[in-house]
């Protein structure tokens, strides 16, 4: 069978990845990395896994699989396929480390707000399944009046519901730095107000960066008691908005943030986040995907 342009590329990235690194490419003290699949919207299921497998990956964000977002209905979660798919991912040493659901914590419509909570339950279910540690949930828009307060109690209280959901399943439940939700203040009043052990926080560096520019380091001293899990990635700002580009190719400070997690024993998974889905027009998966481990552990190796 002739070799397909996907392939092709595939393959010539992994080898590019690979002559960076050289074949000892091991970091001095190795991060662990994972990517969200929100960043290869249109591979498949052995594509991620292999691809994962084969660029020193060691966990999976799945944040959609070929476009279905809603990760109940993919087939390698069915209950005839998901033992095969655990066996597939413990065979090449990865695990599933987040499931990103699409629910959201701020609205307020009954019906809507019910409907959301549900997808939030059942990822959680699947993620106890999975052996998967975390969910992520988000906020978005937040009323700009007085509101807002009755909207940051909205999203506290659904937290606790999803954490009282999720504390016999072995799954936490993390909220991420997202949409109008990312100045610092609010999210400490947030997550105060959920005290809960089964919640967290998933810290986007660039979302919460780009609109407010304070320093990651004071950022992480202050929400450290609740960051489980991160989203790594660069942008340039063209009229405000971030334009996304390789790691170190622009203006967030995004190697402060890792600075301050790794000199603070961080534990979990510097997730790479690109936003493929979302952006169509940036960098190929098989170009950005590569890639990203090969920046991470040439810095860790250079860190001093």
């Amino acid at each position: 069978m002739p070799t397909t342009r996907r392939k092709f590329i595939i393959n010539t990235a992994m080898l590019t990845g690979a002559a960076a690194l050289g074949m000892s490419f091991a970091p001095k003290k190795a991060p662990k990395l994972s990517f969200s699949t929100l960043g290869c919207p249109d591979w498949d299921f052995n594509t991620i896994v292999d691809f994962a497998a084969k660029n020193n990956y060691r966990g999976i964000e799945i944040r959609g699989i070929q476009r279905q977002m809603d990760l109940t209905l993919c087939k390698e979660f069915s209950k005839e396929n998901i033992a095969a798919t655990k066996e597939q991912l413990t065979k090449n040493n990865l695990r599933i480390i987040n499931l990103g659901a699409s629910a959201n914590l701020h609205t307020a419509e009954p019906k809507e707000r019910k409907k959301n909570l549900d997808e939030a339950k059942r990822f959680i279910d699947l993620a106890s399944e999975l052996n998967c540690p975390y969910i992520r949930v988000f906020p978005n828009n937040l009323p700009k009046d007085s509101a807002k307060e009755e909207a940051l109690q909205l999203i506290s209280n659904g937290l606790i519901e999803l954490g009282n959901y999720s504390k016999d399943k072995n799954v936490r439940v993390l909220m991420e730095t997202h949409g109008d939700l990312v100045h610092t203040k609010d999210l400490i009043t947030v997550m105060q107000a959920a005290k809960f052990a089964h919640v967290g926080l998933v810290w986007d560096v660039c979302n919460m960066w780009v609109i407010t520019k304070e320093s990651p380091k004071q950022v992480y001293q202050q929400l450290k008691p609740w960051i489980h899990h991160t989203h790594i990635k660069d942008a340039v700002l063209k009229d405000g908005n971030p334009n996304y580009v390789l790691l170190g190719k622009g203006e967030v400070p995004i190697f402060e943030a890792i600075d301050v997690l790794r000199k603070n024993n961080y534990k979990g998974y510097y997730s790479f986040e690109w936003e493929k889905l979302w952006h169509p027009e940036i960098l190929e998966p098989e170009v950005a995907i590569a890639d990203y481990p090969v920046a991470m552990n040439k810095h860790f190796n250079n860190e001093k």
